[in-house]
């Protein structure tokens, strides 16, 4: 997996290739751990291959935080993915473009 951050006044944007799984969901975690002073967190899924259960821990994570602080998008979700999210019921509470 790789992961780029893109800091951008009060936006993050984090692009994320490869597969979030139980080995790489803690390099995510690490990443994204500290997000003081971020308003928005952009998450860009274009490169993502696979998301188990470890990356959607992560996600959850990262979506509480935010709520507190702004707000978190995730885009570019392939055809996969989209329907761990939508049978884990993670669709209804991600904002998804």
């Amino acid at each position: 997996m790789t992961i780029t951050k893109n800091l951008n006044g009060e936006k993050l944007e984090v692009v994320i290739a490869g597969r979030l799984d139980t080995s790489t969901a803690p390099e995510l975690e690490n990443e994204l751990r500290d997000l003081s002073g971020v308003k928005e967190l952009v998450l860009d899924f274009a490169g993502l291959e696979y998301v188990s259960s470890a990356g959607l821990r992560v996600l959850l994570a990262s979506q509480k935080t935010m709520n507190a602080q702004g707000k978190m998008t995730i885009k570019n979700v392939n055809d996969t993915i989209m329907e761990v999210f939508e049978i884990t019921g993670f669709a209804d509470i991600l904002t998804i473009e």
